[in-house]
């Protein structure tokens, strides 16, 4: 079918070819034809004003010659009025003549001779009429009939009218091309009007065919694609199928990973519970070994849980203006405490770095997990080079990657010398629970969670790796364009009085209220509580002195961003320091905290507690 079709539209070209052929050749002699029918026309317009200007200088010399013979019958002046217009008239006159007769060398020649003649007529005349000015009509009359002016004037007649005889016959012979060229139109016309309509008649049965080829053709591309997207179903239905696997095998992965963590940190914890408690029964007091092992898992279990928020991009962020050779030089002691001597760092920083607006402690956490994912790569030590730049990601890039957005970014480089990684290795690295560590030496987390942090910052992550060669792992984060301040390096807690505020606690879980009550108070701080948002306004309306509400933001009814707002409106001046373990709430969007919301995530530890109180309040 489809050599039919070829065949077809091969045919049909023909008739277009020949059509524009013909077209062509139509068009080209009525241009001609046209052409030389212009020409034509030029050429016996210029003949009309010759012939007009011929007339007029023979018109011009007989008024002057009827002039003077009026003039030297009569003496009367007013008579040589005509004489004085044919003097003044005729020069510009034969300057017309003689120019138009300027293409033709024949009559070029007979316009001298015209010019001769008339020169030697108004020379007679001119001498007659002096003559006769003076008095003298005999020698006047004398010149008048010697027959020098009539000799002069015949010649003048008889050479125009050889110019008007010749011109004529010019003239009968351009008027003969004209008709013969407007036969060879009207002939071309006729052609061309038979040969449009051979065409047409041959375009319809052209057409005809074509159309049956066509109709032919479509019903079988109707099956083809009928065909084409039953399979097109089938293989979409089986595709559907092995990516519900994947997401099943990647979810049971993620859910066996989180579940042996967590039941290992868990029986931790109830083994140190339960042991504490029989040691406590028994009137042993020695169970602070026990307590520290719990709190440990608990610890461990609160990462785990921020680690894993981080991956799915839902940890609260708190973003600043970064510069990053600025955090990085902070960073140089922490490092090479963390990575230990063995391992050499080298910083290459940027000039001119463009800052970044992301979350400072997240970005300390990934460069931090990246060293130490970079240290356990190189066991026998090595060279670990941090690097910042600034960096254009083009459309090039972009269409290799078409997560990410052409612009301009802040980049951040760890590269190691270990022992690197292979494609499979490298296209797993940054899934969560997967690692390549021996049992108990890692959770597969690290670079889950730096994944997750830089997307949520709106950045790209990319992995570069050779088996034995090293790995570079670049952190893009988009460039920020705004006017805000840089963040300040965080400061060391100072020491602190003893607290004196009064602080409302809001929590409508019961264990975990009992719990910050009890923790607040052992800080210091004077201490009343509410299970919900009608109970915290009964209390805040009837305890004027409260410095700080402490809120969780999920509860029942009213929302604690909810509860904070009413408050404030009679109570402007109050603290408010929000608290949840979920991030998608009121106080945090698209994983980032409000403007002016002060925050701490659960699980918290006493010491953190202390240290934002301090924070908020002291603000």
């Amino acid at each position: 079918m489809i050599a039919r079709l070829r065949k077809a539209l091969r045919a049909q070209l023909v008739p277009l070819v020949a059509g524009f052929a013909v077209l062509a050749a139509v068009v080209a002699a009525r241009s001609v034809l046209i052409e030389r029918q212009r020409q034509d026309n030029a050429a016996v317009l210029r003949t009309f004003e010759f012939e007009r200007h011929i007339v007029t200088v023979l018109s011009l010399m007989q008024d002057a010659e009827t002039s003077q013979r009026g003039y030297l019958l009569t003496g009367e002046r007013p008579y040589l009025d005509p004489y004085a217009v044919a003097l003044a008239s005729l020069p510009k006159e034969l300057d017309s003549v003689r120019t138009a007769a300027a293409s033709s060398k024949a009559r070029s020649e007979q316009v001298e001779a015209l010019n001769s003649a008339i020169r030697d007529k108004l020379t007679e005349m001119s001498e007659t009429l002096a003559f006769y000015d003076r008095r003298n009509a005999t020698s006047a009359m004398e010149i008048v009939r010697s027959d020098r002016g009539k000799l002069a004037m015949d010649r003048v007649r008889s050479i125009i009218a050889d110019i008007r005889r010749d011109e004529n016959a010019l003239l009968q012979r351009r008027l003969g091309n004209a008709e013969r060229l407007d036969d060879w139109m009207r002939l071309v016309s006729i052609l061309a009007l038979v040969g449009v309509f051979a065409m047409a008649a041959f375009g319809i049965l052209t057409a005809r065919r074509r159309l049956e080829d066509l109709v032919s053709a479509h019903t079988q591309v109707t099956e083809t694609n009928a065909r084409l997207e039953k399979e097109i179903a089938t293989r979409q239905a089986a595709e559907a199928q092995i990516r519900q696997m994947q997401k099943m095998e990647a979810i049971g992965q993620l859910t066996g990973g989180i579940a042996h963590d967590f039941n290992n940190m868990l029986a931790v914890i109830m083994s140190a519970m339960n042991l504490a408690q029989r040691k406590l029964k028994r009137g042993e007091t020695d169970i602070e070994k026990f307590v520290e092992a719990a709190t440990d898992a608990a610890s461990r279990a609160a990462n785990l849980t921020a680690r894993l928020l981080a991956f799915s991009r839902q940890q609260p962020l708190a973003p600043q203006v970064i510069d990053a050779n600025r955090l990085l030089t902070g960073m140089s002691d922490m490092l090479r405490r963390t990575l230990g001597e063995p391992i050499h760092i080298e910083t290459v920083l940027g000039g001119g770095l463009w800052r970044t607006f992301a979350d400072t402690s997240q970005l300390e956490n990934a460069i931090l997990n990246l060293a130490v994912n970079a240290r356990d790569a190189m066991p026998e030590g090595g060279r670990l080079t941090i690097e910042t730049a600034n960096c254009h990601l083009d459309e090039r890039y972009s269409e290799q990657h078409a997560e990410v957005p052409t612009g301009q970014y802040v980049l951040v480089a760890v590269t190691d010398t270990g022992t690197g990684m292979p494609p499979e290795v490298a296209e797993r690295a940054f899934d969560p629970f997967f690692t390549t560590k021996e049992v108990s030496k890692g959770t597969g987390l690290g670079l889950s969670q730096v994944f997750g942090f830089v997307k949520q910052s709106g950045g790209h992550v990319k992995i570069y790796s050779e088996p034995g060669e090293g790995t570079t792992i670049k952190i893009y984060l988009p460039r920020y364009f705004g006017e805000q301040q840089l963040a300040e390096q965080p400061k060391t807690p100072a020491m602190v009085k003893q607290p004196t505020e009064l602080v409302l606690v809001v929590e409508d879980d019961e264990r975990v209220r009992v719990g910050t009550v009890a923790a607040l108070r052992d800080l210091g701080y004077t201490v009343i509580h509410a299970g919900g948002a009608d109970q915290a306004l009964a209390l805040l309306a009837d305890n004027p002195g409260i410095a700080l509400l402490f809120t969780d933001v999920i509860m029942p009814g009213t929302n604690g961003r909810k509860l904070a707002e009413l408050a404030r409106q009679t109570r402007s001046d109050l603290k408010v320091l929000f608290t949840t373990g979920f991030t998608k709430n009121a106080v945090v969007h698209n994983g980032v905290l409000d403007h002016g919301v002060d925050f701490i995530a659960k699980p918290f530890t006493i010491d953190e507690l202390a240290v934002k109180m301090r924070e908020v309040l002291d603000r």
